[in-house]
């Protein structure tokens, strides 16, 4: 079963949160390798998805929002597009995007993110939180950064690239392990927290008290960040979450914290439907959408994260377009 931990430091402001998806990432692939007209993704693609789902679950746990939040990697390399969203409830799901027929960064599951993503350039990666019940006006926000360093070299890792957007545009410094298999999908996260206000522990420095207090407590997490870094990705995988975290804070006092009543467990859930699929033909327009009837028959719509596929006759499109007092009896359901 999915799970995740969140624990902090006592007596430092460093948090941490631990994440292994099992059955909500195993559902993931098992249902884009069922889809006939896609197929499984390649080996390399499917640990960044996995990768890029854990820092999903972990990124949503240490905030306090009710809506989703969507992490986005997209570029100009063989993934064009990968796509982890996560739930206020830690319901998930996830979705890439191929092109092109580069087959050699993708045969390797360790094939680097600027491989897969990144090839000259112009990669980027975006984090957004869409509020559930938006005000009248209100936008997502959303935080994006290039996938180079501050040098201009491409990153290899997505940790990588994680660990920069979070110092970049949070002013957070963070600690991230990823890796993710054809079983298992996790993460480790640690972060130091701000002291005090909006201040990262850096900038505590009214004092030459309080600049004795910072360096003080900047030591200890950059002990803690070089602990949490020496975990590797085959320790993440196979190892159980106790024994994980005895292994690197044996010596630390960890406060660990105790899922709630009403807590859920990460898990797969898609939020398609054939409202939603209808809305967006209608966006199409109503010329678009009686032409592709004309020449198909249909609209055949499939979802790209859960598989599920919606099919609209010529009936069924014309009602999109209609009045809901004047519309005729549907002809189609979901199939």
């Amino acid at each position: 079963m999915s799970e995740l931990h969140k624990f902090i430091f006592d007596g430092l402001p460093v948090r941490g949160a631990i994440v292994r998806l099992t059955d909500a990432w195993q559902e993931i692939l098992q249902r884009r390798a069922g889809n006939n007209e896609t197929g499984a993704y390649p080996q390399a693609v499917r640990a960044l998805l996995g990768e890029m789902t854990a820092a999903g679950v972990l990124m949503q746990s240490n905030i306090k929002f009710n809506g989703a939040l969507v992490f986005q990697v997209m570029g100009d390399g063989p993934v064009k597009l990968a796509v982890a969203e996560v739930q206020s409830d830690l319901s998930l799901r996830a979705t890439a995007s191929l092109v092109g027929d580069a087959q050699l960064p993708m045969s390797s599951p360790t094939a680097p993110l600027a491989d897969l993503v990144n090839v000259r350039g112009a990669g980027r990666c975006a984090v957004t939180l869409d509020p559930k019940d938006r005000a009248p006006g209100q936008q997502p926000y959303q935080g994006v950064v290039s996938l180079n360093d501050v040098n201009g070299g491409r990153f290899e890792r997505l940790s990588d690239a994680l660990q920069f957007y979070m110092r970049q545009s949070e002013q957070l410094d963070t600690v991230l392990v990823l890796a993710a298999d054809d079983k298992v999908a996790a993460g480790l996260i640690v972060q130091r927290m701000p002291v005090k206000g909006e201040a990262n522990l850096a900038a505590a420095t009214e004092s030459s008290e309080s600049e004795n207090d910072g360096q003080g407590l900047n030591e200890e997490y950059n002990r803690i960040a070089i602990l949490a870094s020496s975990l590797t990705q085959e320790e993440l995988l196979t190892l159980d979450v106790e024994t994980i975290l005895r292994r690197l804070f044996w010596e630390e006092k960890l406060l660990r914290f105790a899922p709630q009543a009403d807590e859920q467990a990460p898990r797969f859930a898609c939020t398609c439907s054939r409202e939603r699929v209808g809305a967006m033909l209608n966006s199409l327009g109503e010329e678009e959408v009686e032409s592709i009837v004309a020449e198909r028959g249909n609209v055949e719509v499939g979802c790209d994260f859960c598989g599920q596929q919606y099919h609209f006759d010529a009936i069924d499109a014309a009602r999109l377009f209609t009045e809901a007092d004047k519309q005729p009896p549907s002809s189609s359901s979901v199939q």
